[in-house]
Protein backbone atom coordinates (compact mmCIF):
# COMPACT_ATOMS: atom_id res chain seq x y z
CA UNK A 1 0.00 0.00 0.00
CA UNK A 2 1.21 3.50 -0.82
CA UNK A 3 0.01 6.81 0.54
CA UNK A 4 0.37 10.13 -1.27
CA UNK A 5 -0.85 13.66 -0.57
CA UNK A 6 -2.17 16.10 -3.17
CA UNK A 7 -4.01 19.38 -3.32
CA UNK A 8 -6.58 17.99 -5.76
CA UNK A 9 -7.27 14.43 -6.86
CA UNK A 10 -9.20 13.93 -10.08
CA UNK A 11 -11.06 10.62 -10.13
CA UNK A 12 -11.76 9.66 -13.72
CA UNK A 13 -9.13 9.86 -16.48
CA UNK A 14 -11.47 10.38 -19.41
CA UNK A 15 -12.21 13.45 -21.50
CA UNK A 16 -13.31 15.87 -18.79
CA UNK A 17 -11.12 14.38 -16.06
CA UNK A 18 -7.89 14.57 -18.04
CA UNK A 19 -8.75 18.16 -19.01
CA UNK A 20 -9.38 19.12 -15.38
CA UNK A 21 -6.06 17.58 -14.38
CA UNK A 22 -4.20 19.53 -17.07
CA UNK A 23 -5.70 22.85 -16.05
CA UNK A 24 -5.01 22.17 -12.37
CA UNK A 25 -1.41 21.14 -12.98
CA UNK A 26 -0.79 24.19 -15.14
CA UNK A 27 -2.12 26.35 -12.29
CA UNK A 28 0.65 24.92 -10.11
CA UNK A 29 -1.75 22.75 -8.11
CA UNK A 30 -0.38 19.43 -6.81
CA UNK A 31 -2.61 17.11 -8.83
CA UNK A 32 -3.25 13.39 -9.09
CA UNK A 33 -5.29 11.86 -11.91
CA UNK A 34 -6.72 8.40 -11.24
CA UNK A 35 -8.35 6.08 -13.76
CA UNK A 36 -7.80 2.71 -15.43
CA UNK A 37 -6.55 2.27 -18.96
CA UNK A 38 -8.94 1.19 -21.70
CA UNK A 39 -9.64 -2.56 -21.53
CA UNK A 40 -8.19 -4.69 -24.32
CA UNK A 41 -11.45 -6.60 -24.80
CA UNK A 42 -14.75 -4.82 -24.25
CA UNK A 43 -16.92 -7.93 -24.38
CA UNK A 44 -15.48 -9.59 -21.27
CA UNK A 45 -14.46 -6.51 -19.27
CA UNK A 46 -16.03 -6.42 -15.80
CA UNK A 47 -14.82 -3.00 -14.68
CA UNK A 48 -15.81 0.55 -15.52
CA UNK A 49 -16.02 2.01 -19.03
CA UNK A 50 -15.22 5.51 -20.28
CA UNK A 51 -16.83 7.58 -23.01
CA UNK A 52 -13.59 8.15 -24.93
CA UNK A 53 -13.23 4.53 -26.04
CA UNK A 54 -13.88 5.49 -29.67
CA UNK A 55 -12.16 6.93 -32.73
CA UNK A 56 -14.41 9.82 -33.74
CA UNK A 57 -16.73 12.41 -32.22
CA UNK A 58 -18.24 15.46 -33.91
CA UNK A 59 -16.88 18.87 -33.06
CA UNK A 60 -18.64 22.12 -33.95
CA UNK A 61 -19.32 25.56 -32.55
CA UNK A 62 -22.98 25.84 -33.49
CA UNK A 63 -25.60 24.58 -31.03
CA UNK A 64 -29.14 25.66 -30.21
CA UNK A 65 -28.21 25.63 -26.50
CA UNK A 66 -26.34 28.77 -25.47
CA UNK A 67 -24.08 27.18 -22.88
CA UNK A 68 -23.07 24.26 -25.07
CA UNK A 69 -22.31 26.60 -27.96
CA UNK A 70 -20.04 28.61 -25.67
CA UNK A 71 -18.42 25.48 -24.17
CA UNK A 72 -17.53 24.37 -27.68
CA UNK A 73 -16.19 27.73 -28.79
CA UNK A 74 -13.91 27.99 -25.75
CA UNK A 75 -12.65 24.41 -26.07
CA UNK A 76 -12.07 24.41 -29.83
CA UNK A 77 -9.86 27.48 -29.73
CA UNK A 78 -7.54 25.55 -27.36
CA UNK A 79 -7.22 22.45 -29.58
CA UNK A 80 -3.88 23.60 -31.08
CA UNK A 81 -2.49 24.33 -27.61
CA UNK A 82 -3.56 20.93 -26.27
CA UNK A 83 -2.13 19.09 -29.28
CA UNK A 84 1.16 21.00 -28.98
CA UNK A 85 1.58 20.51 -25.24
CA UNK A 86 0.36 16.93 -25.42
CA UNK A 87 2.49 16.09 -28.46
CA UNK A 88 -0.54 14.48 -30.07
CA UNK A 89 -2.81 15.75 -32.88
CA UNK A 90 -6.43 14.67 -32.41
CA UNK A 91 -8.58 17.03 -34.51
CA UNK A 92 -9.61 16.70 -38.18
CA UNK A 93 -11.13 19.90 -39.70
CA UNK A 94 -13.61 18.25 -42.07
CA UNK A 95 -16.33 20.85 -41.49
CA UNK A 96 -19.73 20.20 -39.93
CA UNK A 97 -23.42 20.60 -40.75
CA UNK A 98 -26.33 21.02 -38.37
CA UNK A 99 -29.59 20.57 -40.27
CA UNK A 100 -33.31 20.40 -39.67
CA UNK A 101 -36.67 21.56 -40.94
CA UNK A 102 -36.99 25.32 -41.33
CA UNK A 103 -40.79 25.30 -41.10
CA UNK A 104 -43.42 23.77 -38.83
CA UNK A 105 -42.90 21.41 -35.92
CA UNK A 106 -39.26 20.93 -34.99
CA UNK A 107 -38.00 24.16 -36.58
CA UNK A 108 -36.58 25.37 -33.26
CA UNK A 109 -33.78 22.80 -33.62
CA UNK A 110 -32.02 24.53 -36.50
CA UNK A 111 -33.40 28.06 -36.07
CA UNK A 112 -32.24 28.16 -32.45
CA UNK A 113 -28.80 27.00 -33.57
CA UNK A 114 -28.72 29.70 -36.22
CA UNK A 115 -29.71 32.36 -33.69
CA UNK A 116 -26.83 31.38 -31.40
CA UNK A 117 -24.40 31.23 -34.32
CA UNK A 118 -25.30 34.80 -35.30
CA UNK A 119 -25.19 36.03 -31.69
CA UNK A 120 -21.74 34.48 -31.15
CA UNK A 121 -20.40 35.57 -34.54
CA UNK A 122 -19.70 31.98 -35.60
CA UNK A 123 -18.90 31.85 -39.31
CA UNK A 124 -21.32 29.58 -41.17
CA UNK A 125 -23.04 29.19 -44.53
CA UNK A 126 -26.84 28.66 -44.62
CA UNK A 127 -27.75 26.18 -47.35
CA UNK A 128 -31.16 25.17 -48.69
CA UNK A 129 -32.63 23.27 -51.63
CA UNK A 130 -30.56 23.27 -54.78
CA UNK A 131 -27.61 25.05 -53.16
CA UNK A 132 -27.46 22.39 -50.43
CA UNK A 133 -27.70 19.55 -52.97
CA UNK A 134 -25.00 21.10 -55.13
CA UNK A 135 -22.60 21.69 -52.26
CA UNK A 136 -23.11 18.24 -50.71
CA UNK A 137 -24.31 15.82 -53.41
CA UNK A 138 -23.62 12.82 -51.17
CA UNK A 139 -26.70 13.74 -49.13
CA UNK A 140 -30.37 13.66 -50.12
CA UNK A 141 -32.08 16.08 -47.76
CA UNK A 142 -35.86 16.46 -48.17
CA UNK A 143 -37.49 19.76 -49.09
CA UNK A 144 -37.72 22.42 -46.41
CA UNK A 145 -34.38 21.65 -44.76
CA UNK A 146 -32.02 24.38 -43.62
CA UNK A 147 -28.40 23.29 -43.18
CA UNK A 148 -25.88 25.46 -41.35
CA UNK A 149 -22.42 24.61 -42.64
CA UNK A 150 -19.30 25.42 -40.62
CA UNK A 151 -16.25 25.13 -42.83
CA UNK A 152 -13.84 26.41 -40.16
CA UNK A 153 -13.07 25.07 -36.67
CA UNK A 154 -15.44 22.13 -37.10
CA UNK A 155 -15.22 18.47 -38.06
CA UNK A 156 -14.31 15.63 -35.72
CA UNK A 157 -11.93 14.68 -32.96
CA UNK A 158 -10.40 11.36 -32.00
CA UNK A 159 -11.42 11.11 -28.32
CA UNK A 160 -8.77 8.52 -27.49
CA UNK A 161 -6.04 10.80 -28.81
CA UNK A 162 -7.65 13.85 -27.19
CA UNK A 163 -7.38 12.14 -23.78
CA UNK A 164 -3.83 11.05 -24.56
CA UNK A 165 -2.84 14.63 -25.37
CA UNK A 166 -4.49 16.02 -22.21
CA UNK A 167 -2.79 13.42 -20.00
CA UNK A 168 0.62 14.00 -21.56
CA UNK A 169 0.25 17.75 -21.09
CA UNK A 170 -0.97 17.27 -17.51
CA UNK A 171 1.93 15.03 -16.51
CA UNK A 172 4.43 17.36 -18.18
CA UNK A 173 3.02 20.12 -15.98
CA UNK A 174 3.49 17.98 -12.85
CA UNK A 175 0.31 15.90 -12.46
CA UNK A 176 0.79 12.29 -11.34
CA UNK A 177 -1.16 9.60 -13.19
CA UNK A 178 -2.41 6.49 -11.38
CA UNK A 179 -3.74 3.74 -13.65
CA UNK A 180 -6.10 2.31 -11.07
CA UNK A 181 -9.80 2.10 -10.26
CA UNK A 182 -11.18 4.03 -7.30
CA UNK A 183 -13.41 1.88 -5.10
CA UNK A 184 -14.46 4.48 -2.53
CA UNK A 185 -13.86 8.02 -1.31
CA UNK A 186 -13.96 8.93 2.37
CA UNK A 187 -13.50 12.12 4.38
CA UNK A 188 -11.77 12.80 7.67
CA UNK A 189 -9.29 15.05 9.44
CA UNK A 190 -9.98 17.92 7.05
CA UNK A 191 -9.16 15.98 3.88
CA UNK A 192 -10.59 13.36 1.54
CA UNK A 193 -9.13 9.92 1.00
CA UNK A 194 -9.27 8.10 -2.33
CA UNK A 195 -9.07 4.32 -1.95
CA UNK A 196 -7.84 2.48 -5.03
CA UNK A 197 -8.46 -1.12 -6.03
CA UNK A 198 -4.76 -2.02 -5.96
CA UNK A 199 -4.29 -0.71 -2.42
CA UNK A 200 -3.11 2.88 -2.80
CA UNK A 201 -4.71 5.52 -0.61
CA UNK A 202 -4.40 9.06 -1.95
CA UNK A 203 -5.15 12.02 0.29
CA UNK A 204 -6.26 15.36 -1.05
CA UNK A 205 -7.66 18.66 0.04
CA UNK A 206 -10.19 18.33 -2.79
CA UNK A 207 -11.43 15.43 -4.91
CA UNK A 208 -13.19 15.88 -8.24
CA UNK A 209 -15.38 12.93 -9.20
CA UNK A 210 -15.61 12.90 -12.99
CA UNK A 211 -16.57 9.35 -13.91
CA UNK A 212 -19.37 9.90 -16.41
CA UNK A 213 -22.22 7.46 -15.95
CA UNK A 214 -20.17 5.62 -13.34
CA UNK A 215 -20.23 8.70 -11.10
CA UNK A 216 -23.41 7.09 -9.78
CA UNK A 217 -21.43 4.15 -8.34
CA UNK A 218 -21.72 3.59 -4.60
CA UNK A 219 -18.87 5.02 -2.56
CA UNK A 220 -17.84 7.87 -4.84
CA UNK A 221 -20.16 10.87 -4.36
CA UNK A 222 -21.67 11.26 -0.87
CA UNK A 223 -24.97 12.57 -2.27
CA UNK A 224 -26.92 10.89 -5.09
CA UNK A 225 -27.05 12.93 -8.28
CA UNK A 226 -30.32 13.27 -10.25
CA UNK A 227 -28.65 12.14 -13.45
CA UNK A 228 -30.33 9.79 -15.90
CA UNK A 229 -28.13 7.39 -17.85
CA UNK A 230 -29.56 6.04 -21.10
CA UNK A 231 -28.38 3.11 -23.16
CA UNK A 232 -27.62 4.11 -26.72
CA UNK A 233 -26.82 2.12 -29.86
CA UNK A 234 -24.53 3.22 -32.68
CA UNK A 235 -24.27 1.78 -36.20
CA UNK A 236 -21.09 1.39 -38.25
CA UNK A 237 -21.16 1.20 -42.05
CA UNK A 238 -17.99 -0.46 -43.30
CA UNK A 239 -16.68 1.11 -46.53
CA UNK A 240 -14.25 -0.23 -49.09
CA UNK A 241 -11.33 1.90 -50.23
CA UNK A 242 -13.14 3.32 -53.26
CA UNK A 243 -16.20 4.43 -51.27
CA UNK A 244 -14.06 5.87 -48.49
CA UNK A 245 -12.19 7.88 -51.12
CA UNK A 246 -15.44 9.10 -52.71
CA UNK A 247 -16.70 10.34 -49.35
CA UNK A 248 -13.36 11.60 -48.04
CA UNK A 249 -14.47 15.25 -48.07
CA UNK A 250 -17.77 14.59 -46.31
CA UNK A 251 -18.45 16.81 -43.26
CA UNK A 252 -19.74 15.70 -39.88
CA UNK A 253 -23.53 15.99 -39.65
CA UNK A 254 -26.13 16.63 -36.97
CA UNK A 255 -29.57 16.16 -38.46
CA UNK A 256 -33.13 16.12 -37.15
CA UNK A 257 -35.30 14.46 -39.82
CA UNK A 258 -38.77 15.98 -40.21
CA UNK A 259 -41.45 14.18 -38.25
CA UNK A 260 -39.01 12.10 -36.19
CA UNK A 261 -37.71 12.38 -32.65
CA UNK A 262 -34.11 11.36 -33.33
CA UNK A 263 -31.37 13.91 -33.89
CA UNK A 264 -28.73 11.62 -35.37
CA UNK A 265 -25.06 12.47 -35.57
CA UNK A 266 -23.05 11.16 -38.50
CA UNK A 267 -19.27 10.97 -38.77
CA UNK A 268 -17.40 10.98 -42.10
CA UNK A 269 -15.24 7.97 -43.04
CA UNK A 270 -12.78 7.22 -40.23
CA UNK A 271 -10.11 4.53 -40.02
CA UNK A 272 -10.56 2.35 -36.92
CA UNK A 273 -8.00 0.23 -35.05
CA UNK A 274 -9.22 -2.95 -36.80
CA UNK A 275 -7.87 -1.52 -40.05
CA UNK A 276 -11.34 -0.89 -41.50
CA UNK A 277 -12.95 2.41 -42.46
CA UNK A 278 -16.43 3.19 -41.16
CA UNK A 279 -19.10 5.86 -41.30
CA UNK A 280 -20.72 5.99 -37.88
CA UNK A 281 -24.24 7.10 -37.01
CA UNK A 282 -25.69 7.43 -33.54
CA UNK A 283 -28.49 9.26 -31.79
CA UNK A 284 -31.23 6.68 -31.45
CA UNK A 285 -34.41 7.78 -29.67
CA UNK A 286 -34.82 4.72 -27.43
CA UNK A 287 -34.67 5.88 -23.80
CA UNK A 288 -33.74 2.70 -21.96
CA UNK A 289 -32.48 3.89 -18.58
CA UNK A 290 -29.52 2.21 -16.89
CA UNK A 291 -29.97 2.57 -13.15
CA UNK A 292 -27.18 0.47 -11.61
CA UNK A 293 -23.49 -0.03 -12.26
CA UNK A 294 -24.10 -3.69 -13.07
CA UNK A 295 -26.65 -2.65 -15.70
CA UNK A 296 -24.15 -0.19 -17.18
CA UNK A 297 -21.40 -2.79 -17.40
CA UNK A 298 -23.73 -5.35 -18.95
CA UNK A 299 -24.89 -2.79 -21.51
CA UNK A 300 -21.38 -1.74 -22.52
CA UNK A 301 -20.48 -5.39 -23.02
CA UNK A 302 -23.64 -6.14 -25.00
CA UNK A 303 -22.83 -4.62 -28.37
CA UNK A 304 -26.03 -2.56 -28.41
CA UNK A 305 -29.63 -3.14 -29.44
CA UNK A 306 -29.94 -4.35 -33.07
CA UNK A 307 -33.50 -3.02 -33.35
CA UNK A 308 -32.44 0.50 -32.35
CA UNK A 309 -29.35 0.14 -34.53
CA UNK A 310 -31.41 -0.82 -37.56
CA UNK A 311 -33.63 2.26 -37.05
CA UNK A 312 -30.72 4.70 -37.15
CA UNK A 313 -29.09 2.79 -40.00
CA UNK A 314 -32.31 3.34 -41.96
CA UNK A 315 -31.94 7.10 -41.41
CA UNK A 316 -28.42 7.05 -42.83
CA UNK A 317 -29.46 5.08 -45.90
CA UNK A 318 -32.33 7.53 -46.42
CA UNK A 319 -29.99 10.51 -46.18
CA UNK A 320 -27.24 8.87 -48.29
CA UNK A 321 -29.13 6.60 -50.70
CA UNK A 322 -26.10 6.03 -52.94
CA UNK A 323 -23.84 4.82 -50.13
CA UNK A 324 -22.08 1.53 -50.86
CA UNK A 325 -21.12 -0.48 -47.81
CA UNK A 326 -19.79 -3.93 -47.04
CA UNK A 327 -21.60 -4.48 -43.75
CA UNK A 328 -23.43 -2.79 -40.88
CA UNK A 329 -22.46 -3.56 -37.30
CA UNK A 330 -23.71 -2.15 -34.00
CA UNK A 331 -22.18 -1.21 -30.70
CA UNK A 332 -23.23 0.21 -27.36
CA UNK A 333 -22.64 3.54 -25.67
CA UNK A 334 -24.44 5.59 -23.03
CA UNK A 335 -25.39 9.21 -22.44
CA UNK A 336 -25.86 10.95 -19.10
CA UNK A 337 -28.39 13.75 -18.70
CA UNK A 338 -29.00 16.33 -15.98
CA UNK A 339 -32.51 17.73 -15.42
CA UNK A 340 -31.73 21.22 -16.76
CA UNK A 341 -29.33 20.27 -19.57
CA UNK A 342 -26.20 21.74 -17.95
CA UNK A 343 -23.33 19.58 -16.74
CA UNK A 344 -23.01 19.12 -12.99
CA UNK A 345 -20.05 21.14 -11.70
CA UNK A 346 -20.48 21.72 -7.98
CA UNK A 347 -19.08 20.86 -4.53
CA UNK A 348 -21.11 18.31 -2.58
CA UNK A 349 -19.01 18.75 0.56
CA UNK A 350 -16.02 20.85 1.59
CA UNK A 351 -13.80 18.28 -0.11
CA UNK A 352 -15.73 16.44 -2.83
CA UNK A 353 -16.81 17.97 -6.14
CA UNK A 354 -19.13 16.45 -8.75
CA UNK A 355 -18.20 16.95 -12.40
CA UNK A 356 -20.40 14.89 -14.73
CA UNK A 357 -23.48 14.78 -17.01
CA UNK A 358 -22.25 15.38 -20.54
CA UNK A 359 -25.81 15.51 -21.91
CA UNK A 360 -24.67 13.79 -25.10
CA UNK A 361 -22.52 16.74 -26.17
CA UNK A 362 -19.43 16.91 -23.96
CA UNK A 363 -16.68 15.24 -26.01
CA UNK A 364 -15.94 18.22 -28.25
CA UNK A 365 -15.95 20.70 -25.37
CA UNK A 366 -14.48 18.55 -22.60
CA UNK A 367 -11.50 20.86 -22.17
CA UNK A 368 -13.72 23.79 -21.22
CA UNK A 369 -15.90 21.74 -18.87
CA UNK A 370 -12.76 20.33 -17.27
CA UNK A 371 -11.40 23.85 -16.89
CA UNK A 372 -14.56 24.91 -15.08
CA UNK A 373 -14.23 21.91 -12.77
CA UNK A 374 -10.66 22.91 -11.99
CA UNK A 375 -11.84 26.46 -11.33
CA UNK A 376 -14.48 25.30 -8.83
CA UNK A 377 -11.99 22.94 -7.14
CA UNK A 378 -9.62 25.83 -6.50
CA UNK A 379 -12.27 28.09 -4.95
CA UNK A 380 -13.52 29.85 -8.05
CA UNK A 381 -16.99 30.08 -9.52
CA UNK A 382 -18.41 29.51 -12.98
CA UNK A 383 -18.41 32.93 -14.68
CA UNK A 384 -21.99 34.19 -14.90
CA UNK A 385 -21.08 36.55 -17.74
CA UNK A 386 -20.31 33.49 -19.91
CA UNK A 387 -22.72 30.81 -18.74
CA UNK A 388 -26.29 30.81 -17.51
CA UNK A 389 -28.39 28.56 -15.32
CA UNK A 390 -27.52 26.20 -12.50
CA UNK A 391 -24.67 23.67 -12.52
CA UNK A 392 -25.95 21.90 -9.41
CA UNK A 393 -29.21 20.07 -8.60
Amino acid sequence: MTEQNYDVIVVGAGLMGSAAARHLAEMGVRTALVGPAEPKEKSDHTGVFASHYDQARITRKIDKRKNWARFSQEAIKRYPEIADKGEQPFYTPSGAIIAGTEFGEGRDFVLGAQENAVANDVAHIPLRGAALAERFPEFSFPDGILALYEDHDAGWINPRLHVKAEITAATKAGAVLYRDTVVRITEGQGTAQVHCAEGSILTGGKVIVVCGAFSKADGLLPDPIPMRVYARTIAFFELDKAEATRLAKMPSVIYMPPGRHEDPYILPPVLYPDGKTYIKIGGDAVDHELETVDEMIAWFRSGGDPVAGAAIAEILVGLMPEIKYRSITYDSCATSFSPNGNPFIYPQTDHIIALTAGNGAAAKCADEIGRLGALVATGGTIPAEMYEGAFAP
